[in-house]
């Protein structure tokens, strides 16, 4: 083999071992800190999201913009490890949220309109939102739609959750495909 020709397969190697490493860490990059794909696994957010279903989480959008109420947020369950929640955000800071006998959620002491709700709360779903819940200056209130079956902030493992919890927001569903980065909703 002439060095010229040893010179270009190693150009070639090097070259190629170069995008490789470039695609490499713009995908990491993209994984941190832009956006990442994930599958609901469980059935606390059915009408909206089904078990199976693959969506892109946004990273990105909570460092220059606040979450808004009725957002779709993706954070890590406090107790499992690698297992993240996704809900749905009902409370903003400094809100009182309570929810009555008759399963109807308020916020500040009006009834929260809004038609997410797979079902009406049962009375012995309304968790510690018997009693008011007062949200401190950077908490939020989340509630899975399938409200009878969601395990979120009405419920201690849960409670209120901080802007620094949420991973980021489900911005738009994929399509269903096998179970790879689940979500439990």
């Amino acid at each position: 083999m002439t060095k010229a020709k040893r010179n270009k397969i190693l150009k070639e190697a090097f070259s190629t071992a170069l995008y490789f490493l470039s695609v490499f860490a713009i995908t990491a990059f993209v994984l941190k800190y832009v956006g990442q794909r994930s599958v609901v696994d469980g059935n606390s957010m059915n009408n909206t999201l089904y078990n199976g279903e693959s969506l892109w989480v946004n990273k990105f959008t909570y460092r220059f913009n606040d979450p808004e109420r009725f957002d779709i947020v993706v954070f890590p369950f406090e107790y499992s490890e690698d297992t993240y929640f996704i809900k749905r955000i009902i409370g903003l800071p400094g809100e009182t949220i309570r929810i009555d006998e008759e399963g109807n959620i308020y916020i500040n002491g009006e009834i929260l309109e809004e038609d997410y709700g797979m079902e009406v709360i049962r009375p012995e779903n309304r968790g510690r939102c018997v009693e008011e819940v007062v949200l401190g200056e950077d908490e939020y209130f989340v509630m899975g739609d399938n409200r009878n079956d969601s395990l979120d902030s009405r419920f201690p493992a849960v409670g209120n959750l901080k802007k620094e919890d949420f991973v980021g927001k489900a911005v738009f569903r994929l399509f269903p495909l096998s179970h790879m980065g689940g979500i439990y909703s």
